[in-house]
């Protein structure tokens, strides 16, 4: 039995994938632009998915009704 362990850090085209975005729009909300942090180690941009898991709870809204 292997303990793999899931990457905590998403490069930038998984990071998109996983919010269902394009890189570019990806880009227009992280850090310095937008509220997404991001996670720099050396040239790389990597996003922690704790922090794509409070920016998507931040983006729900509840509709109302109208």
């Amino acid at each position: 039995m292997s303990n793999i362990v899931p990457p905590q850090l998403l490069s930038v085209g998984q990071a998109a994938k996983a919010l269902n975005i394009g890189e570019r729009t990806l880009f227009s909300i992280s850090a310095p632009r937008g509220p997404l942090p991001v996670v720099r180690i050396g040239n790389r941009v990597l996003y922690d998915m704790a922090d794509i898991a409070r920016y998507i709870e931040s983006q729900k809204t509840t509709g109302g009704a109208q």
